[in-house]
């Protein structure tokens, strides 16, 4: 039985991914196909690329930085969550997908926007308004369902990608929360930082030394400069209701 499985692999749901990945949990994104963020022709907004970037190479990007963590990312679409003993909160889910065996893990976290219908035998309160479903949450990220949360704009938050990176992330940390898992900051600090004041280092934490953190740095830029070297050939997707003849 996995630990966390995130339904949607747009920014909100990978972000989650990252977050409890590094944590230690066992984690698996099921990506239901291409996001809504590849319909934009210019991430104008997000914070540390003053003139914009292309959405799909920060996408990719994304992608790249949630594997490395070491989540495994499955395409196809969930059909339906269930949980596996009814009277049991702690028995854990099956989920049942479109294309592989169905997945039995312990939390689960709905980051698909465009699809919830697979949430409809859980009644985790969904709320119709218009054509849209969203997911009511607390201000965690939980929903009604004991192991079930909604992150991005599923969970009502804003149609913006650092606020659903954001989201993603705070319902990532919620998860590992509920989890039990001994975790405290996500942070890489020098060396001494918390040994330097006779402290232990906490969980989830590391401490390098000035050699390491150089290491580190190249490897990031290297890493930058490959993924902007050349522009992105690829069109942004147009929105399915527009006539293209």
């Amino acid at each position: 039985m996995r630990d966390i499985c995130i339904v949607g692999g747009g920014v909100a749901g990978l972000a989650a991914s990252i977050f409890t990945a590094r944590a230690g949990l066992d984690t698996i994104v099921v990506d239901g196909g291409e996001s809504i963020l590849a319909r934009n022709a210019s991430l104008e907004n997000y914070p540390g690329f003053p003139d914009g970037v292309d959405a799909r190479r920060y996408l990719r990007l994304v992608h790249e930085q949630a594997q490395g963590a070491g989540v495994e990312v499955e395409l196809g679409r969930v059909s339906s969550v269930e949980r596996i003993e009814e009277t049991n909160p702690e028995s854990g889910f099956v989920l049942e997908t479109d294309g592989g065996d169905p997945l039995e893990v312990r939390r689960v976290i709905a980051a698909s926007w465009s699809d919830s219908e697979y949430l409809v035998p859980l009644d985790v309160g969904r709320i119709q308004r218009g054509s849209k479903h969203y997911v009511n949450v607390d201000e965690d990220g939980r929903t009604a369902v004991e192991g079930v949360y909604a992150a991005g704009r599923l969970a009502g938050e804003p149609h913006q990608t650092i606020v659903a990176a954001g989201h993603g992330a705070k319902v990532g940390l919620t998860a590992i929360h509920d989890s039990d898992v001994n975790f405290y900051h996500d942070w890489v600090v020098p060396e001494g930082y918390f040994t330097g004041r006779d402290r232990d280092v906490p969980p989830g934490c590391e401490e390098i030394d000035d050699e390491e953190r150089l290491e580190r740095d190249v490897a990031a830029r290297e890493t930058i400069l490959e993924a902007f070297a050349e522009p992105l050939a690829e069109k942004p997707t147009m929105h399915p209701s527009v006539d293209r003849e």
